[in-house]
């Protein structure tokens, strides 16, 4: 690989591993903003918990790791119906752990992960930035849920979790990456 396209991929990959730790970031503060109250509260017609969605979120992140980088330890899976906020919180915390590590494995050049699985009935695609954004998507229709939801509910978050999801420097900086967005660390 041509040293400028290897620089490239490292890039990637450092990036990706950036984003989606604050992507999880996200996760962790609505979980911690939310009354207690909505994580089980049912929505109306035949709509998921916010406690069934944040379990699917990280359940199918399992999915992801299984099938994609099954090298890569694969966390327990959640039960909806039972699922604490805590556990959820947890649950979701180490199975971003191992998708940054799978990101960065499959977007920094290490060639391990060549092709990403996103459920056994789909074609599997090369590794790539598609990677990423596919499991960005999945991620924030369902957080868009909750927003809904909890809103919808009786239980709105409150302002600055609505802002904080779109505040990128300062959820890149809580995550360890000191220069933000587009920084090199």
């Amino acid at each position: 690989m041509a040293t400028a396209q290897r620089k490239s991929k490292t890039q990637l990959g450092r990036a990706a591993v950036q984003i989606f730790a604050a992507n999880d970031r996200i996760n962790q503060m609505l979980i911690e903003h939310l009354d207690p109250a909505a994580w089980k509260a049912k929505p109306p017609g035949n709509a998921r918990t916010i406690a069934a969605i944040f379990t699917h979120m990280h359940n199918v992140r399992t999915k992801w790791l299984r099938l994609t980088s099954p090298h890569l330890k694969v966390p327990r899976q959640l039960n909806r119906a039972h699922c604490t906020p805590r556990q959820a919180r947890e649950g979701l915390a180490e199975s971003a752990a191992r998708c940054t590590e799978m990101l960065g494995e499959a977007l920094g050049g290490e060639g391990r992960i060549r092709k990403f699985h996103r459920d056994g009935w789909a074609k599997a695609w090369p590794v790539g930035p598609e990677m990423l954004c596919y499991m960005l998507s999945h991620e924030a229709h369902h957080r868009g849920q909750v927003f809904m939801l909890a809103h919808q509910l009786g239980f709105p978050l409150p302002n600055k979790v609505m802002c904080g999801a779109w505040n990128w420097e300062k959820l890149w900086k809580e995550c360890g990456s000191p220069s933000g967005p587009g920084g090199d660390s």
